[in-house]
């Protein structure tokens, strides 16, 4: 594990030790969370956009073809 200095404006850590505290966990725990948080956020982002890359718009629209024209379920419905 690392350790990592952080500079905060006193009213941004301020919140982050009155949630923390209301979580019940650690502002490190608190702190480390938010880190994974966003970093997931990104890097689902990044994999999103190298998967759109490789999408092929006839092979869509192939499928989607072969969808039947029905109206959906009551349940289903947006009204």
């Amino acid at each position: 594990m690392s350790t990592l200095s952080l500079r905060l404006p006193d009213s941004l850590h301020d919140q982050i030790r009155a949630l923390a505290k209301r979580e019940g966990i650690s502002i490190n725990q608190f702190i480390s969370s938010a880190a994974a948080e966003k970093l997931s956020a990104l890097l689902t982002e990044e994999y999103l956009r190298e998967r759109a890359k490789k999408g092929n718009e006839r092979l869509f629209l192939e499928a989607l073809s072969k969808v039947p024209d029905v109206e959906p379920a009551e349940e289903d419905r947006l009204e």
